[in-house]
């Protein structure tokens, strides 16, 4: 069976910047506290009137101009901020790459999307139901955040990453290796917007106020995401007959600094080994990866030959994690 392999890379962050500086001036917290709990000192927002389709076009763009090739064969888009509701978001995105009518529909595994839409996008190729796809993680959470909850709102950023993945040999530079999925929706609460689902709607009742806007319990959510990504991806590396010592690179979600400590801790890993660039744009969620991706490949951080680790945890609570040699040649788009 063919592999999907990773052949393109791009990513796009909307230009504002808010720095932790700007925040300050209208929540109780300080650039001290930011920095020390979270890892922030910056995150990119959209401007009024630029949606998740926006970000995600732009970022697709670049990972075809990346592979040197005009089109893919599908698009799958992993998002918690769709455009809307209904329909799905990835065919206007399609539509506006220009791919014709290519089969293109939404993901939704909150900061798990890119890997949980990387495994789905290697079972399409496997299976021989398409030669390419352009894989996107693209988020929009500063339209879901409540603008006086001081948590959420120094954690969050905007932005988006993507991929074209394309049927290749398992034994080449850049061929995804086996993945590690998993979920516990015992536990859905504690990373949730309440409002405006079908469980709400169907009451009757209107939302309660803020129940519009994402919410998190951050103090579970912390030992839960470090139990599960470094469990996850001891799996993946397990399954792919590799050992912690043969990660040259780990590129996990930018949840938080802290996570990313902890996480480098239980695995027994030097922290140097993960690729970090939460400070300057903050939790992307669903962009988190590709991005750091991206960025990382940009400072000379990641090169070809690379053994490269990803993981990730998220609302559903999901997580995910595989593994892959870093193909370099042509990634990513200069810009």
């Amino acid at each position: 069976m063919p592999a999907a392999v990773v052949a393109g890379l791009g990513s796009w962050l909307p230009p504002r910047v808010v720095t932790n500086h700007e925040l300050t001036r209208r929540l109780d917290t300080t650039d001290e506290w930011i920095r020390s709990r979270i890892g922030v000192t910056s995150r990119h927002v959209v401007d009024p009137g630029t949606a998740t389709s926006d970000l995600a076009v732009e970022a697709a763009r670049r990972a075809l101009r990346s592979a040197g090739v005009p089109a893919a064969g599908g698009v799958l888009l992993a998002t918690t901020t769709p455009d809307r509701p209904c329909p799905a978001t990835a065919p206007e995105v399609a539509f506006r790459l220009g791919l014709g009518a290519v089969p293109a529909f939404d993901l939704a595994a909150v900061c798990t999307g890119f890997v949980y839409g990387l495994a789905t996008g290697a079972g399409l190729i496997a299976s021989g139901i398409l030669e390419s796809l352009l894989v996107i993680g693209a988020d929009a959470y500063s339209t879901i955040l409540d603008p006086e909850d001081r948590t959420s709102s120094v954690i969050f950023g905007d932005g988006a990453g993507a991929v074209l993945l394309r049927a290749g040999d398992p034994e080449e530079p850049g061929a995804l290796g086996p993945f590690d999925l998993g979920s516990d929706g015992e536990l859905a609460d504690l990373i949730t917007v309440p409002g405006g689902g079908s469980r709400q709607r169907s009451s009757r009742t209107p939302p309660d106020r803020g129940d519009q806007y994402f919410k998190m319990d951050g103090r579970a959510v912390f030992g839960n995401a470090v139990a599960r990504m470094a469990g996850s991806s001891q799996s993946a590396l397990d399954k792919a007959g590799l050992r912690t010592s043969d990660v040259d690179r780990v590129v996990a979600h930018q949840a938080n600094a802290r996570i990313l400590d902890a996480v480098a801790a239980e695995l027994g890993m030097d922290r140097e080994r993960f690729v970090s660039n939460i400070a300057r744009v903050g939790n992307t969620s669903a962009a988190s990866i590709p991005l750091a991706l991206d960025h990382a490949v940009r400072d000379g951080e990641l090169r070809a030959g690379h053994r490269v680790l990803l993981t990730a945890f998220g609302g559903g609570l999901t997580w995910g994690s595989t593994s892959l040699r870093w193909p370099g040649t042509g990634l990513p788009e200069e810009q």
